[in-house]
Protein backbone atom coordinates (compact mmCIF):
# COMPACT_ATOMS: atom_id res chain seq x y z
CA UNK A 1 0.00 0.00 0.00
CA UNK A 2 1.27 3.41 -0.80
CA UNK A 3 1.90 6.07 1.82
CA UNK A 4 -0.95 8.29 0.40
CA UNK A 5 -3.40 5.14 0.51
CA UNK A 6 -2.14 4.49 3.80
CA UNK A 7 -2.66 8.07 5.28
CA UNK A 8 -6.48 7.80 3.52
CA UNK A 9 -7.11 4.75 5.54
CA UNK A 10 -5.71 6.08 8.77
CA UNK A 11 -7.90 9.42 8.38
CA UNK A 12 -10.95 6.98 7.71
CA UNK A 13 -10.58 5.00 10.50
CA UNK A 14 -10.12 7.93 12.52
CA UNK A 15 -13.01 9.79 11.84
CA UNK A 16 -15.11 6.60 12.05
CA UNK A 17 -14.36 5.82 15.60
CA UNK A 18 -13.38 9.12 17.54
CA UNK A 19 -16.58 11.45 17.42
CA UNK A 20 -13.77 14.55 18.03
CA UNK A 21 -11.89 13.45 14.83
CA UNK A 22 -13.55 15.93 12.02
CA UNK A 23 -10.60 17.44 10.04
CA UNK A 24 -8.63 15.26 8.08
CA UNK A 25 -6.24 18.35 8.75
CA UNK A 26 -6.12 17.56 12.05
CA UNK A 27 -5.64 13.73 12.40
CA UNK A 28 -2.87 13.97 10.08
CA UNK A 29 -0.92 16.60 12.27
CA UNK A 30 -2.01 15.99 15.36
CA UNK A 31 -2.86 12.45 16.00
CA UNK A 32 0.01 10.22 17.84
CA UNK A 33 -1.48 6.61 16.52
CA UNK A 34 -1.55 7.91 13.02
CA UNK A 35 2.23 8.63 13.31
CA UNK A 36 3.02 5.96 14.95
CA UNK A 37 1.54 4.10 12.22
CA UNK A 38 3.31 5.63 9.70
CA UNK A 39 6.77 5.33 11.06
CA UNK A 40 5.57 1.79 12.14
CA UNK A 41 5.37 0.71 8.31
CA UNK A 42 8.27 1.84 7.24
CA UNK A 43 10.41 0.26 10.58
CA UNK A 44 8.14 -3.10 9.27
CA UNK A 45 9.33 -3.05 6.22
CA UNK A 46 12.91 -2.15 6.84
CA UNK A 47 12.87 -5.11 9.69
CA UNK A 48 11.56 -7.73 6.88
CA UNK A 49 14.96 -7.04 4.66
CA UNK A 50 16.81 -7.85 7.41
CA UNK A 51 18.47 -4.09 7.52
CA UNK A 52 20.22 -3.70 10.83
CA UNK A 53 19.76 -1.10 13.31
CA UNK A 54 17.58 1.05 11.42
CA UNK A 55 14.14 0.19 12.04
CA UNK A 56 14.94 -0.24 15.88
CA UNK A 57 15.72 3.75 15.71
CA UNK A 58 12.80 4.53 14.08
CA UNK A 59 10.71 2.82 16.62
CA UNK A 60 12.52 4.67 19.27
CA UNK A 61 12.27 8.10 17.24
CA UNK A 62 8.45 7.35 16.76
CA UNK A 63 8.11 6.35 20.62
CA UNK A 64 9.75 9.41 21.50
CA UNK A 65 7.66 11.84 19.92
CA UNK A 66 4.38 9.63 19.96
CA UNK A 67 4.03 7.81 23.95
CA UNK A 68 3.46 4.72 21.61
CA UNK A 69 6.23 2.05 21.21
CA UNK A 70 5.77 -0.71 18.68
CA UNK A 71 8.45 -2.94 18.12
CA UNK A 72 9.28 -2.89 14.05
CA UNK A 73 8.76 -6.95 14.05
CA UNK A 74 5.01 -6.38 15.02
CA UNK A 75 2.60 -7.29 12.26
CA UNK A 76 -0.15 -5.32 12.33
CA UNK A 77 -3.03 -5.27 9.69
CA UNK A 78 -5.45 -3.12 8.48
CA UNK A 79 -7.46 0.17 9.09
CA UNK A 80 -5.87 -0.01 12.82
CA UNK A 81 -7.00 3.24 14.98
CA UNK A 82 -4.61 3.59 17.88
CA UNK A 83 -6.90 6.23 20.01
CA UNK A 84 -4.66 8.96 22.25
CA UNK A 85 -2.15 5.91 22.44
CA UNK A 86 0.27 7.43 24.94
CA UNK A 87 2.27 4.09 26.82
CA UNK A 88 0.70 2.05 24.36
CA UNK A 89 3.18 -1.02 24.18
CA UNK A 90 3.43 -3.60 20.82
CA UNK A 91 5.86 -6.33 21.15
CA UNK A 92 7.90 -8.12 18.48
CA UNK A 93 6.02 -11.02 17.90
CA UNK A 94 2.37 -9.60 18.15
CA UNK A 95 0.08 -9.89 14.96
CA UNK A 96 -2.58 -7.52 14.51
CA UNK A 97 -5.72 -8.04 12.17
CA UNK A 98 -7.90 -5.74 10.48
CA UNK A 99 -10.40 -2.97 11.85
CA UNK A 100 -8.33 -3.20 15.52
CA UNK A 101 -8.98 -0.35 17.96
CA UNK A 102 -6.33 0.17 20.66
CA UNK A 103 -6.59 2.68 23.46
CA UNK A 104 -3.78 4.36 25.59
CA UNK A 105 -1.70 2.58 27.97
CA UNK A 106 -2.44 -1.14 26.71
CA UNK A 107 0.11 -3.29 26.02
CA UNK A 108 0.78 -6.29 24.15
CA UNK A 109 3.45 -7.85 25.73
CA UNK A 110 5.39 -11.40 26.80
CA UNK A 111 5.12 -13.26 30.51
CA UNK A 112 8.74 -13.51 30.42
CA UNK A 113 8.17 -16.90 30.35
CA UNK A 114 8.14 -17.94 26.58
CA UNK A 115 10.70 -18.00 23.17
CA UNK A 116 10.06 -17.51 20.25
CA UNK A 117 6.52 -16.61 19.36
CA UNK A 118 5.86 -14.80 23.00
CA UNK A 119 3.21 -12.17 21.97
CA UNK A 120 -0.45 -11.96 21.12
CA UNK A 121 -2.26 -12.88 17.76
CA UNK A 122 -5.65 -10.04 17.88
CA UNK A 123 -8.07 -11.01 15.46
CA UNK A 124 -10.14 -8.82 13.15
CA UNK A 125 -12.50 -6.08 14.78
CA UNK A 126 -11.19 -6.54 18.32
CA UNK A 127 -11.02 -3.56 20.51
CA UNK A 128 -8.90 -3.17 23.44
CA UNK A 129 -9.89 -0.46 26.47
CA UNK A 130 -8.01 1.42 28.19
CA UNK A 131 -4.75 0.40 30.14
CA UNK A 132 -6.04 -3.34 29.24
CA UNK A 133 -2.89 -5.99 28.97
CA UNK A 134 -3.19 -9.06 26.65
CA UNK A 135 -0.03 -11.16 27.71
CA UNK A 136 2.00 -14.04 26.02
CA UNK A 137 1.34 -15.91 22.81
CA UNK A 138 -2.06 -16.20 22.74
CA UNK A 139 -4.96 -15.85 20.56
CA UNK A 140 -7.72 -13.45 20.65
CA UNK A 141 -10.29 -14.07 18.12
CA UNK A 142 -12.50 -11.76 15.64
CA UNK A 143 -14.83 -9.46 17.09
CA UNK A 144 -14.00 -9.44 20.83
CA UNK A 145 -14.09 -6.28 23.20
CA UNK A 146 -11.38 -6.43 25.94
CA UNK A 147 -12.41 -4.29 29.07
CA UNK A 148 -10.61 -1.28 30.61
CA UNK A 149 -7.76 -2.41 32.87
CA UNK A 150 -8.24 -6.39 31.96
CA UNK A 151 -5.13 -8.31 32.13
CA UNK A 152 -5.87 -11.04 29.43
CA UNK A 153 -3.59 -14.34 30.08
CA UNK A 154 -5.29 -16.85 27.91
CA UNK A 155 -6.89 -17.13 24.62
CA UNK A 156 -10.31 -15.70 23.79
CA UNK A 157 -12.48 -17.22 21.49
CA UNK A 158 -14.44 -15.02 18.51
CA UNK A 159 -17.48 -12.52 19.83
CA UNK A 160 -16.73 -12.66 23.34
CA UNK A 161 -16.52 -9.37 26.03
CA UNK A 162 -13.58 -10.00 28.68
CA UNK A 163 -12.95 -8.10 31.62
CA UNK A 164 -11.01 -8.34 35.12
CA UNK A 165 -7.77 -9.28 36.57
CA UNK A 166 -7.28 -11.95 35.39
CA UNK A 167 -9.30 -11.47 32.56
CA UNK A 168 -13.28 -13.44 32.48
CA UNK A 169 -15.51 -13.95 29.77
CA UNK A 170 -18.65 -11.88 30.78
CA UNK A 171 -20.34 -12.13 27.61
CA UNK A 172 -20.70 -14.12 24.55
CA UNK A 173 -22.56 -12.91 20.91
CA UNK A 174 -23.68 -10.07 23.25
CA UNK A 175 -25.42 -12.24 26.06
CA UNK A 176 -24.16 -12.45 29.49
CA UNK A 177 -22.28 -15.69 30.60
CA UNK A 178 -24.22 -15.91 33.75
CA UNK A 179 -27.12 -16.76 31.34
CA UNK A 180 -29.26 -20.50 31.54
CA UNK A 181 -28.41 -21.15 27.80
CA UNK A 182 -24.68 -20.77 28.98
CA UNK A 183 -25.17 -22.97 32.04
CA UNK A 184 -26.85 -25.44 29.86
CA UNK A 185 -23.75 -25.61 27.38
CA UNK A 186 -21.31 -25.89 30.17
CA UNK A 187 -22.92 -27.47 33.25
CA UNK A 188 -22.72 -31.46 33.22
CA UNK A 189 -25.73 -33.83 31.90
CA UNK A 190 -27.07 -35.31 34.87
CA UNK A 191 -28.50 -38.53 33.01
CA UNK A 192 -25.16 -39.16 31.06
CA UNK A 193 -23.30 -39.14 34.42
CA UNK A 194 -25.99 -41.51 35.22
CA UNK A 195 -25.72 -44.00 32.33
CA UNK A 196 -21.83 -44.03 32.76
CA UNK A 197 -22.46 -45.06 36.57
CA UNK A 198 -24.61 -47.85 35.96
CA UNK A 199 -22.47 -48.57 32.99
CA UNK A 200 -19.26 -49.18 35.06
CA UNK A 201 -21.14 -51.06 37.66
CA UNK A 202 -22.93 -53.52 34.75
CA UNK A 203 -18.80 -53.97 33.54
CA UNK A 204 -17.75 -54.90 36.74
CA UNK A 205 -20.35 -57.64 37.56
CA UNK A 206 -19.64 -59.02 34.03
CA UNK A 207 -16.45 -59.71 35.30
CA UNK A 208 -17.16 -61.07 38.60
CA UNK A 209 -19.56 -63.59 36.76
CA UNK A 210 -17.20 -64.68 34.02
CA UNK A 211 -14.26 -65.38 36.89
CA UNK A 212 -16.92 -67.32 38.92
CA UNK A 213 -18.14 -69.09 35.55
CA UNK A 214 -13.85 -69.89 35.25
CA UNK A 215 -13.85 -71.01 38.53
CA UNK A 216 -16.84 -73.91 38.61
CA UNK A 217 -15.62 -75.16 35.12
CA UNK A 218 -12.25 -76.36 36.31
Amino acid sequence: MGIIAEIKELVKAAKERDPAAINTAEIILTYSGVHAILSHRLAHWLWQKKIPFLPRWISQVSKFFTGIEIHPGAKIGKNIFIDHGMGVVIGETSEIGDNVTIYQGVTLGGTGKERGKRHPTIGNNVVISAGAKVLGSITIGNNVVIGAGAVVIKSVPDDCTVVGVPGKIVKIKGEKVLSDEFHRVNLPDPISEILKTYKQKIDSLEKEILSIKKSLEK
